[in-house]
């Protein structure tokens, strides 16, 4: 059980909430991870009586139909789902706890349509792409922060290797010895296919060169995210079975695939990747008792460039690196987050002005606690410009 990291988490609110008398539901972005939580909460709770459901895009009319009356009925305790749990005919008779995973990958809308299906549900928002302190009080300065900064036992060290294109012979020479060992390899490209405005590799082209060339003896295929949800599960789940030797991909694999006989991750143009990002993708390997490795074959010899990859050869402490990646690319660019509308600051920096956040959230904290609907004659200022600034968004 120790190897699941923040699963364990979300298990154990969710049999607390059961206990309670009310319903929980789980949140996933993909088929495969909302799956990969049925199997492990299926095992872990059996016996106690919990009945846990899985709601997903791909299942039969008829098999959906019988979830969504079971739920509104109160014969399922634990909803575990993708974005299908968010469709208006999806009705709890007693919704208690919330838990969205991998939660960047959700809207913030998303996430209060999912909140709304019950009374003032606790809310566990969950994610492994470690956030800079900063980020986090400003993403999600209205909940309680806990961080998990340790691996489970079981998880090996990751050695990381930042190469230059030169050495790609090298490279994949080492991927064949550890294929002929038994294991598992995936490279990420940061295109789908080719374009002309992007030099970059792409998951279609190096497919086609590796399936007819360099791993010619391999079982190699490809992932990304323009296929069908079915086929990329099709592929995963073969994959996973160790029907596949080599898997080309982009991005779509750095959330909660665990495959355990995978020990080598080769990130093609590392260099277009966010430290954030790369470490995300790291972590899909080392999860098995295999010694693993993370190439990262990159182009170009900028400062900032060569700063990033020393950053990841010499830590894999995911916080760490999220401050690393918010001093050197600032926070525009930090794993999208502009959907959550930041603040461009004129004179504050993010990095370097972490206590005077903390401060100045507090101080908040206290004024919302005082005065919620900012009545008292010494918050008119402070409610003209709240008024001033987001208009009807947001009700006061």
């Amino acid at each position: 059980m120790s190897d699941l990291g923040k699963t364990v988490v979300a298990l154990i609110a969710t049999y607390k909430c059961v206990k309670s008398g009310y319903q929980a539901t789980i949140m996933a972005p993909t088929a495969i991870l909302a799956s990969q939580h049925l199997e492990s909460f299926t095992s872990l709770l059996e016996g106690t009586g919990i009945r846990c459901e899985l709601l997903i895009s791909g299942i039969t009319k008829k098999k959906k139909e019988d979830i969504l009356d079971r739920l509104k009925n109160g014969e399922i305790d634990i909803l575990i789902g993708t974005h299908a749990l968010l469709e208006e005919n999806v009705v709890f008779k007693n919704l208690g706890l919330v838990v969205t995973d991998e939660q960047h990958r959700f809207g913030v809308r998303q996430r209060s349509t999912i909140v709304q299906k019950g009374d003032n549900p606790n809310v566990l928002v969950m994610t492994a792409t470690p956030i800079p302190r900063t980020l986090a009080l400003i993403l999600y300065g209205d909940l309680d922060i806990s961080i998990i900064d340790e691996l489970p036992p079981n998880r090996k060290k990751i050695d990381t290797f930042p190469v230059t294109k030169e050495m790609s012979d090298r490279v994949n020479n080492f991927v064949k010895e550890q294929i002929k060992e038994g294991r598992q390899a995936y490279i990420v490209c940061p295109l789908v296919e080719d374009t002309e405005e992007i030099e970059a590799q792409s998951v279609l082209d190096l497919a086609e060169k590796y399936k007819k060339e360099v791993f010619k003896d391999y079982r190699v295929e490809y992932l990304h995210g323009k296929m069908k949800p079915k086929e990329k599960d099709e592929i995963m789940e073969r994959f996973k079975n160790k029907e596949i030797d080599i898997l080309i991909s982009t991005t779509v694999i750095e959330v909660g695939v665990n495959v355990p006989n995978a020990n080598i991750m080769v990130i093609e143009n590392a260099e277009r990747f966010g430290l954030a990002q790369l470490h995300q993708l790291r972590g899909r390997v080392g999860r098995g008792e295999y010694k693993s490795y993370c190439i990262l074959k990159y182009q170009g010899n900028s400062d900032v460039i060569r700063k990033r990859m020393k950053v990841m050869k010499e830590t894999n402490d995911g916080f760490i690196i999220s401050e690393k990646d918010l001093e050197l690319r600032g926070t525009g660019e930090f794993f999208g987050t502009k959907q959550h509308g930041l603040p461009e600051f004129k004179i504050a920096n993010l990095f370097e002005d972490i206590q005077t956040l903390k401060m100045v959230q507090s101080i908040a904290i206290e004024i919302i606690d005082k005065d919620p609907r900012l009545e008292n004659t010494e918050n008119q200022k402070l409610k003209l410009l709240v008024n001033e600034k987001f208009g009807n968004r947001i009700e006061i």
